[in-house]
């Protein structure tokens, strides 16, 4: 795709330019792709260099297409619970959590990061599936009094290790005490934000989602001006990255036929609880009887994978067919392709061989325990301590 795409996209269907689309362009993005019906830029060029710019110093993504879901209203608290399986009864304004939302077969729809804004206003900052609609479509039966829209809401990730000292030229030294998983509303040069400590990079960083988006070059002129002391790079969300880290992304490693105890996300699922969500009978069931397949790591035998896959690649074991590879790719740092996988539940020890049919035919690949680096999150917490203790000087 170019770098000057339509605004219409097939059927007529309305495909949105970001905020930040005219600033990522001046900024060298060379390539886009469609992500919940809005551009999203792929491409600033060699993509292990914007992996190596994200783990040794900062980059800046433009991920306006992470639309946001918001639900307000006097029953608001009790209806966005009703949405996702995990516990929110502790939630506190100003907290955001990683949550799922399931149908009523238990299955996934989204993965969203949910905030918690005030007593009675949340959003849901998507993955690439229609919740709006979803949420809107259940709000008609629930009868709850809650008010469901899109608002005018487009959010940056501002991520690596050097992500906290640029946060500080911007906001002030108190972002450094902002927590994992919580937000803050600042305003720079006159542009209102909220800014969280949350991201899609297994790094230390921030999303700063601005709430006016006639301001989108202005605001990420003004974080490349502040980050550019400390090496930040106009980039795009690192697929090398997110699978170390072992990161889920929706419609490859999950989709609406997967469940959340067969990636893990299980012990999430409020169960044995009073409260009332939709697919808590069936999660209860799928938890009672067991699940069949599960998510895996795998290292891939052979030359390094020139891209990520595009599409998955069957795996067997004894020419058996136990599953399917979901995310792929080789990882620069650990010098191995490394993937994620969905396999036969009797496949999915560690130390089991499998053989991966891949387009220039087949390879070994060995299951392994995930995610492939960094597992106890050390890199985040250095970087953070970092940060703080520059501002206590």
């Amino acid at each position: 795709m170019t770098n000057q795409p339509s605004q219409e996209f097939g059927f007529g269907t309305q495909i949105r330019k970001s905020p930040y689309f005219d600033a990522t362009v001046r900024w060298g993005a060379q390539g886009f792709s469609v992500y919940n019906h809005m551009y999203i830029p792929r491409d600033f060029g060699d993509p292990e260099e914007n992996f190596w710019n994200l783990v040794n110093t900062a980059i800046l993504c433009d991920v306006a297409v992470e639309r946001q879901v918001q639900i307000t209203g006097p029953d608001a608290a009790r209806f966005v619970q009703l949405l996702t399986p995990r516990d929110l009864s502790k939630l506190a304004v100003g907290q955001c959590k990683y949550v799922m939302i399931t149908n009523n077969d238990g299955c996934i729809l989204n993965d969203p990061v949910l905030l918690r804004l005030a007593e009675d206003k949340f959003w849901l900052s998507l993955a690439d599936s229609d919740i709006l609609l979803w949420a809107q479509g259940v709000a008609v039966n629930a009868g709850m009094d809650v008010h469901i829209c899109e608002p005018d809401v487009s959010p940056l990730q501002l991520q690596g290790p050097n992500s906290g000292e640029i946060a500080k030229v911007l906001f002030g030294d108190d972002i450094a005490d902002l927590r994992y998983y919580w937000l803050r509303e600042y305003t720079l040069n006159g542009i209102p934000l909220i800014v969280s400590r949350t991201g899609w990079s297994s790094e230390l960083g921030y999303e700063i989602y601005l709430l006016d988006g006639s301001r989108g070059s202005d605001l990420w002129e003004a974080i490349m001006a502040a980050g550019e002391p400390f090496g930040l790079k106009p980039g795009h969300t690192s697929t090398i990255r997110r699978i170390e880290g072992g990161m889920l992304s929706y419609h490859a490693d999950m989709d609406n036929q997967t469940n959340p105890f067969e990636v893990g996300l299980g012990h999430w699922a409020a169960i044995d609880t009073d409260l009332e969500f939709i697919g808590k009978a069936a999660l209860t069931a799928i938890r009672d009887a067991g699940i069949t397949r599960q998510q895996v790591g795998l290292v891939i035998d052979g030359e390094a994978l020139p891209a990520p896959n595009t599409r998955f690649w069957e795996l067997s074991v004894n020419g058996a067919p136990v599953g399917k590879v979901t995310s792929a790719v080789y990882s620069p740092r650990l010098k191995k392709n490394i993937a994620l996988a969905m396999v036969d539940c009797e496949a999915a020890a560690v130390g089991t061989e499998i053989a991966v049919a891949m387009p220039d035919g087949v390879r070994l690949a060995t299951v392994v325990e995930k995610p492939f680096y960094d597992p106890k999150k050390q890199i985040t917490a250095a970087s953070l301590s970092a940060t703080t203790a520059a501002s206590a000087v």
